[in-house]
């Protein structure tokens, strides 16, 4: 079964388009360094993370923008204000999203070293990396596992 996934994986890898020079989106497990994606994400671009809320179920997104080579947090969309989300004043701005959940807008929050480390869920949570309409389940391929997600190439000081 491992084996059909990884020859799954690597079957989805070869369908994705060859990520240009530049910066790129990067993750990998943790405990191996395998990678599990790599896609281009030039300047000014930009990709989300995607997972659904462990107790409700809707999905949630945290999106991110290659800004001069830096990965930033822009912008993240809460359907609720289940247990774990929420906004935290002075961290970007809160915005109905006329649905009953909300935005919060202009967050503008550079990520430490461009990396951050998270841990998938499996089944129904499925978190996701969205870069354009290309879409990568890291819980497909490292469910409750530790992955790093990573901007890198070349950055501008």
């Amino acid at each position: 079964m491992i084996h059909a996934l990884q020859g799954g994986l690597l079957a989805l890898l070869f369908l994705l388009p060859p990520a240009a020079s530049g910066q790129e989106l990067v993750a990998t497990r943790v405990a191996d360094g395998t990678e599990i994606a790599r896609l281009s994400v030039p300047q000014g671009s930009g990709w989300c993370v995607l997972w659904h809320h462990s107790v409700k179920g809707f999905e949630v997104s945290d999106c991110y923008e290659n800004r001069d080579g830096h990965m930033v947090l822009v912008r993240s969309h809460q359907p609720d204000f289940a247990a774990g989300l929420g906004h935290i004043p002075g961290r970007g701005e809160q915005v109905s999203d006329g649905l009953g959940g909300y935005y919060i807008l202009n967050i503008d929050e550079a990520v430490p070293g461009n990396a951050y480390i998270i841990r998938p869920g499996s089944g129904a949570v499925d978190h996701r990396l969205q870069v354009g309409e290309h879409i990568i389940s890291l819980s497909a391929v490292a469910p409750r596992e530790r992955v790093r997600i990573a901007l890198t190439g070349s950055l501008k000081k």
